[in-house]
């Protein structure tokens, strides 16, 4: 079972600490300055730090946006999710003979009815279009990215595949 741990480091930063469930420890150290320090600890002594990287602030949200899926997502998964506070942001396939294939973004007036937004288009050939307007087609098979408060996306989902709300 991995533990996720964070406690404040007074005039430092923040500390977030995981043990992963393969029996790995990782330390994240994010200073106040924006640099932030991963520490990867011995499998057999979690005391000892085997490896450390630096990452100024650009570098980490690039780590971080590569390690959530917002750069490549792999094939193998169907959907993913990524949840900030209320927020969500999820992946999810047109499935075959859904009710909104063929149709735009604003013929379906999805925000104004769910709420949620799609903040990406990637197509089954993996072209990808980032921030897609109301004129966006949706494709059977092409894999949106939905942003929103959990039951906004749900509905959004909904909305794409079965046609309800």
């Amino acid at each position: 079972m991995s533990t996720f741990r964070e406690s404040d480091l007074p005039g430092i930063g923040r500390k977030f600490q995981i043990n992963a469930r393969s029996g790995d420890k990782l330390v994240i150290v994010v200073h106040d300055d924006g640099k932030r320090e991963i520490h990867h600890f011995d499998y057999n002594d979690p005391e000892d730090s085997i490896s450390m990287v630096t990452l100024d602030d650009s570098e980490a949200r690039r780590v971080g946006a590569i390690l959530g899926g917002m750069v490549y997502m792999p094939k193998a998964l169907e959907s993913v999710d990524v949840a900030f506070d209320e927020m969500k942001i999820e992946w999810f396939k047109v499935e075959p003979g859904a009710k909104a294939a063929g149709k735009t973004i604003g013929e379906l007036h999805i925000r104004k009815r769910t709420g949620a937004m799609i903040i990406a288009v990637i197509k089954k050939e993996q072209a990808k279009i980032i921030n897609p307007g109301p004129d966006q087609i949706i494709y059977e098979g092409a894999t949106l990215v939905a942003l929103g408060e959990r039951g906004q996306v749900k509905t959004c989902k909904r909305l794409i595949n079965d046609g309800s709300i």
